[in-house]
């Protein structure tokens, strides 16, 4: 059963293949005498240059604005505060049971 639908799918999908035609129902873009976008449905209208330029300076300022600060106030990602030396730690403040600790019989 599964290798008739198997079959089926492959079937279905070699026929679906073999008839692609060039989409020819996208409508160009149409300019008026004016100079107004008369686009269809769901074209991108033309992006004026203004408009790029604009968009790369922005997005030069705030990435030249975040490597600025990740490398001068570095402090804000990471704290401010000094690392704990680990070292210095009890064993009670990590968990560790002392030596002569002896676990409770468990019943099972």
């Amino acid at each position: 059963m599964i290798t008739s639908r198997g079959l089926n799918l492959l079937r279905i999908a070699y026929r679906s293949s073999q008839n692609k035609v060039p989409s020819t129902n996208l409508r160009s873009v149409r300019f008026s005498h004016d100079d107004h976008y008369h686009g269809s449905y769901r074209e991108i209208p033309p992006v004026e240059k203004k408009w790029l330029y604009a968009a790369e300076a922005f997005g030069g300022l705030l990435w030249w604005w975040v490597l600025w600060h990740f490398w001068h106030d570095f402090g804000h990602i990471v704290g401010e505060f000094p690392y704990p030396d680990t070292s210095k730690w009890t064993d009670e403040e990590l968990g560790i049971p002392p030596d002569d600790y002896v676990e409770p019989a468990t019943h099972t």
